[in-house]
């Protein structure tokens, strides 16, 4: 652990444990980095990563303090970044829900239901393919979100977006076979695909998505093409309609299989989202890949696939092989959550505060001279720069902000540098403006 995350861990477990009171000053930088020799920057960054925390205040020359209104989830939680069990998410820290929205006694106690009333069939192993309930409230809920009209057969429950990639490339893929994917585009997939050999095959994305044209133009053998048309990760555009209507005319004439990610589609802020591949899928060859991960959280380990109606057999005869893996207890809560509309309000709930964590956010980054790229939903934001944005990712990293470089997201494809971030977590204008500053002061040695 870097020495200024040991110094702010020493500094958190003493506010926990009461040793340092609400209001206590803390030493200056320089007496602290005198007695512990070490540089002043070392224990400057412990404060600040305390500060944006909201475990510390600065008061300018008088000094840091002990924040006055720490909220009993100071007392009782650790971040992560510090080396303690629960996680609170680094600043900007992407991939991650608000996970102080979550409603965790409204969970505990329809998980407490289902324990309470499960009987002794309940503990054997459950379907290979995710429990009937479960599925059955993913199609209603795919009916009236999406327009999405598929059977609880058609819907296959995995571990998460991985696992689901897994089954869909073991169920149709033979080795040495080509996808399309987008260029910029969501890293992590890549080695989940390669290990299955199947070859990546980098198309250029622009202002209205995935380029098809330049895809059947330069891999016109390509046997698969991973997308995320509803909002492009991580560019945020959408993969406009006479787009979609040409690469489902490609996959229908070329018999290749879109894969449809449609990670974050439940948060948009601006106009009427267009409608989803596969509710277009007249030729049925679109597998739609969701998740719970960013609509509930990622511990859930929840995601599924809806796969063709004639491909059912196909994806059951694999699926037997690696049988599902989440718990029956959660896929019963799960499916409780859904058909007794908790999940309903939660994204309602989800929205609204997004919308105004997104503005606090954007607002507080543009305060600070940066120029923040528009989108029409999501929970990212990409911030447009000219100069290295790897150079000036690894700075603010350094300084315990979880920005990202478009550039690492990028294959072949070039254009201009970015900082990606997310705003989920960002729970107040106050610490959107900390935060901000900290990025502007952080890139400013690199910029």
């Amino acid at each position: 652990m870097p020495r200024y995350l040991q110094i702010a861990r020493q500094l958190k477990t003493a506010i926990e444990q009461g040793e340092l009171k609400p209001g206590a000053r803390l030493p200056s930088s320089r007496t602290w980095s005198q007695e512990l020799g070490i540089s002043r920057s070392t224990v400057e960054n412990a404060y600040a990563e305390l500060v944006a925390q909201g475990w510390l205040v600065r008061k300018g020359q008088a000094g840091t303090y002990v924040s006055g209104q720490l909220t009993p989830e100071h007392r009782t939680v650790t971040p992560a970044f510090l080396g303690g069990e629960d996680p609170v998410p680094q600043p900007f820290q992407m991939g991650l829900p608000a996970l102080d929205l979550f409603p965790r006694e409204l969970w505990a106690r329809v998980m407490g239901r289902r324990l309470r009333t499960q009987s002794r069939f309940d503990l054997a192993l459950g379907d290979v393919c995710g429990e009937a309930i479960l599925r059955q409230a993913i199609v209603d809920y795919l009916r009236v979100s999406r327009s999405i009209e598929c059977l609880p057969e058609q819907v296959f429950i995995t571990s998460g977006y991985a696992a689901s990639m897994t089954l869909a490339l073991r169920a149709l893929a033979a080795p040495g076979e080509g996808m399309w994917i987008e260029d910029p585009g969501f890293p992590l997939i890549r080695p989940v695909i390669e290990q299955e050999n199947v070859k990546l095959l980098p198309v250029a994305v622009d202002q209205d998505g995935l380029d098809v044209a330049a895809g059947i133009r330069d891999y016109p053998s390509a046997r698969f093409a991973l997308l995320t048309p509803a909002h492009q990760s991580p560019l945020g555009v959408a993969l406009s309609l006479s787009r979609r209507h040409q690469l489902l005319a490609w996959a229908s004439s070329a018999q290749a299989w879109i894969i449809e990610d449609d990670y974050d589609s439940e948060f948009r802020y601006h106009g009427k989202p267009l409608p989803p591949l596969k509710s277009l899928d007249a030729p049925q060859r679109v597998i739609y890949a969701g998740s719970f991960s960013k609509s509930l959280f990622p511990a859930l380990r929840t995601a599924w696939l809806v796969v063709p109606i004639n491909q059912v057999d196909r994806f059951r005869q694999q699926a037997a092989r690696m049988a599902c893996s989440v718990p029956v207890l959660w896929q019963r809560t799960l499916a409780d959550f859904i058909h007794e509309g908790h999940f309903w309000r939660h994204l309602k709930k989800m929205r609204q505060h997004y919308a105004q964590r997104r503005q606090w956010t954007e607002t507080a980054l543009r305060m600070q001279g940066f120029q923040v790229v528009p989108q029409e939903g999501g929970i990212q934001l990409v911030i447009a720069v000219k100069e290295d944005d790897v150079a000036l990712v690894e700075e603010a990293n350094r300084a315990g902000l979880a920005v990202q470089a478009l550039s690492r997201w990028r294959i072949n494809s070039v254009g201009q540098g970015g900082l990606l971030l997310s705003f989920t977590n960002i729970s107040s204008a106050e610490m959107a403006e900390r935060v901000a500053k900290r990025l502007r002061q952080a890139i400013g040695k690199a910029g």
